[in-house]
């Protein structure tokens, strides 16, 4: 353990609280965001070349369900590891892990020649993936003070369309020079970012005082509150906030004490409502995503007009995650929460109507892209919502818990699409995904607690 706290100092909560937005907080988030654009482009590449790999390699639909699960199943991994990992070792040495994992997973699966490597290489590619997620949504958090957390957050999560739309992109226009194996070896190369953020990104100061390291909390917390000065060109900062304490290393630590945070009396009931939240929308949002351009293939679109309208949809999302990052602070993180969900239900339905019955071509992209507005702007709010609910000692545990949780949801979602699609139909799928977005909604209006204005301990 570091220095002893001398109790003189204000604690690092309170000081993050009053700085000023500088360049300086702006770089280190768009350095996170950044990475977590390059993790979110290859999680969305196999949704557009899984038609193509399906008919390349040869396999059933029942097989093409368990590919696009494979990552999925070690996203559920890292995701769980990655939480307890970060809590105890710190958040920005197992952040650059991530990246090293999914760079190397990419590049596998760019070099597999058979149905089992590539499955393989997928979860490696999905532990790397999963460990990154939820440390992202805790720097960004724990970076912040407590009026700019939300919109932030939910910034980061726009970074989600953008990853869909870029490697669309990517796909759209190199696929057919480099093959789909081709485009898994280029999407490797941007885990060198790594480098960057082992120079730039600091370690979180939340942390390193919540697990005792004080004199690292203050040397740390001192030099970003000189690079805010000086991005300013200011000589001195606002008094620290009054009134705002970190849960720190006076209490039981290690990692099974931040598991075991999740189910104290003032955590339980968070819990329980995040688990069936990431559960339900995981298993509906990668049920349908993941499929979204094979789909197209089989209502009898070509494969290029497939992945260029599933491009088109995506675009979508953009305005929801603007919608989401402002209504996170008008209305609230339950209200958003709630209304993202209702119309990524309604629209889900409406949406599977159209591609089942095969209305015009306008009629599916306009349901389309009503569908990806509310689906990007619903993860912007939940990605925000998670990290809140917990104290820094136990933060990307339970982010990172309700993340695996809603990975075994991920998982059972692409494999019983390709499951129920010769009974049930694509608009029996999307239906299914409504109802999962549906019970979402219902579980944070009865379960859910409002965190907007709520300083982070």
């Amino acid at each position: 353990m570091d220095t002893e706290f001398s109790g003189k100092q204000p604690n690092v909560a309170s000081r993050l609280e009053r700085l000023p937005l500088s360049r300086y907080q702006h770089v280190i988030f768009l350095i996170i965001a950044t990475a977590f654009l390059f993790d979110t482009m290859d999680t969305a590449a196999l949704a557009y070349m899984l038609g193509t790999i399906k008919a390349d390699l040869g396999i059933t639909t029942a097989q093409t369900g368990l590919l696009a699960s494979a990552s999925l199943l070690g996203m559920l991994v890292g995701a769980a590891a990655a939480g307890i990992l970060s809590d105890k070792y710190g958040r920005k040495p197992i952040f650059q892990f991530s990246m090293v994992l999914w760079g190397a997973g990419s590049l596998f699966c760019g070099l597999s020649n058979t149905y089992l490597s590539l499955m393989a290489s997928r979860v490696l590619l999905g532990v790397g993936m999963g460990m990154e997620l939820p440390i992202a949504l805790t720097l960004v958090a724990e970076f912040l003070p407590t009026r700019l957390r939300g919109r932030y957050t939910a910034v980061l999560e726009g970074f989600l369309p953008i990853g869909f739309i870029a490697v669309g992109l990517l796909v759209y226009f190199l696929m057919p020079v480099l093959g789909w194996r081709g485009i898994f070896i280029v999407m490797a190369i941007p885990a060198l970012f790594l480098l960057v953020i082992r120079r730039v990104v600091p370690e979180s100061p939340r942390w390193l005082e919540a697990t005792g390291k004080y004199g690292t909390a203050e040397t740390t917390m001192a030099a970003i509150e000189n690079h805010v000065m000086r991005a300013l060109r200011i000589k001195t900062l606002a008094a620290p906030v009054e009134g705002v304490i970190t849960i720190g290393a006076d209490v039981e630590a290690g990692w099974l004490a931040s598991v075991k945070d999740l189910w104290l009396p003032e955590c339980r009931t968070r819990t329980v409502m995040l688990w069936i939240v990431w559960f339900f929308t995981l298993l509906g949002f990668y049920g349908l995503t993941s499929w979204l351009a094979a789909l197209l293939q089989q209502a009898g679109y070509a494969v290029t007009k497939s992945i260029l309208y599933t491009v088109v949809m995506s675009c979508a999302g953009i305005p929801g995650f603007m919608c989401a990052a402002w209504s996170l602070e008008r209305w609230g993180r339950k209200p958003a929460a709630v209304f993202f969900l209702l119309g990524s239900a309604v629209f889900a339905f409406i949406y599977g109507q159209c591609a089942g019955h095969h209305l015009a071509v306008a009629e599916l992209i306009v349901s389309g892209l009503l569908l990806q507005f509310f689906l990007f702007g619903m993860w912007c709010v939940i990605y925000a919502y998670t990290p809140e609910l917990y104290p820094t000692r136990s933060r990307t545990t339970g982010s990172g818990m309700a993340s695996a949780i809603g990975r075994i949801g991920s998982m059972i979602g692409p494999f019983g699409i390709g499951l129920i699609l010769p009974a049930m139909g694509q608009d029996g799928a999307f239906g299914i995904g409504a109802v999962c977005f549906l019970i979402s909604a219902i579980s944070i209006v009865l379960l859910g607690v409002e965190t907007k204005g709520v300083p982070l301990t």
